[in-house]
């Protein structure tokens, strides 16, 4: 009897550069659209998408337009002075040329509150400029902390004066970092908090949140979340439900690699538990847990043990079973 492969797919396309222009001190903003100006699928604030670059280098980058626009999808991408390539290959992108996108997908997405409080550090500030715009929209209250190195640094401050005094403008090399101590000092009824930023800011953001009800705070990581304590480092047997397949997963190995490997059509992309491609149904779990390693599940979704980000979380029981 042959074996039924599972197969993933998502939108995948290549698009054109139609416009890209700078927005800040090695932060370039560019729009993409379709060859043909046909729609793109539709996407939420917090969205990201994934851009497959020329030299094959796949990185993610939040969407940071407007809904409302179903042709086109903008990113604002930082050339990094420590980058590993992608972010200087998004800066040599020329406008006309392609490149490959898949997505978009949504882990950050807006939960339906009162009110809002967004904290941004630096290019952070992409996927909450998008935020802002839906929840002028909707009609709620909301203020934005934004932080950066210098003014010159901070994109889409053109963009964000004509919110007025609900926008603060926080440049460290003039008036220090954002105090986030004292702006969550006191928990605000009806108010949730999104954050985006480099790892240290939202390490300080949980501390500060730390009082305030459970599942007030919500953030979206750039890179993954410093872990508590070492990996699981044990094999244990992998059910593929809808494969028909008993795998063993050796302690040397992810997931995801062993189910790539046994033939099974998997999506991947980031492979550090940051952009949330690979996650995963959970069926079963036998004789333990699931070690999730990710930086994408918060507190509560790990609890609940219903989905894993297969690229690095692991099992610590004997027999783990996946939708796959």
């Amino acid at each position: 009897m042959p074996i039924t492969r599972t197969v993933l797919r998502e939108f995948e396309a290549d698009l054109v550069v139609e416009h890209a222009e700078p927005v800040a001190a090695d932060v370039v903003a560019m729009t993409l659209r379709r060859a043909d100006g046909g729609d793109l699928p539709g996407w939420t604030p917090g969205a990201h998408i994934d851009l497959v670059l020329p030299d094959g280098l796949v990185r993610q980058y939040s969407l940071c337009g407007r809904t409302q626009d179903a042709g086109a999808y903008r990113i604002a991408v930082l050339k990094a002075p420590d980058s590993r390539g992608g972010s200087t290959a998004v800066h040599a992108l020329e406008v006309g040329q392609s490149v490959g996108v898949r997505g978009p997908r949504n882990h950050f997405p807006i939960v339906p509150a009162r009110s809002y409080l967004l904290v941004a550090g630096g290019i952070g500030i992409t996927p909450l400029l998008a935020m802002i715009h839906q929840i002028e929209a909707v009609g709620a209250q909301w203020e934005l902390w934004y932080g950066g190195r210098t003014r010159s640094s901070m994109a889409f401050l053109d963009e964000l004066a004509s919110f007025g005094d609900r926008v603060h403008i926080v440049p460290e090399d003039t008036d220090g970092r954002p105090d986030l101590t004292a702006i969550l000092k006191e928990p605000r009824p009806g108010t949730l908090v999104y954050a985006c930023g480099p790892e240290g800011m939202l390490a300080a953001m949980e501390a500060a949140c730390a009082h305030w009800p459970p599942g007030s705070l919500h953030l979206e990581r750039f890179s993954a979340k410093q872990q508590d304590g070492a990996a699981t480092g044990r094999s244990f047997e992998l059910v593929l439900q809808r494969s028909g397949l008993t795998l063993d997963v050796p302690a040397d190995q992810s997931i995801f690699d062993t189910v790539r490997q046994a033939g099974v059509s998997v999506l991947g992309s980031c492979l550090e538990g940051i952009c949330g491609t690979c996650e995963t149904e959970v069926i079963e779990v036998v004789d333990g847990e699931i070690d999730h390693r990710d930086s994408v599940l918060d507190d509560e979704e790990r609890a609940s043990n219903e989905v894993m980000m297969i690229c690095v979380s692991r099992c610590s029981g004997a027999r783990l079973t996946l939708d796959l």
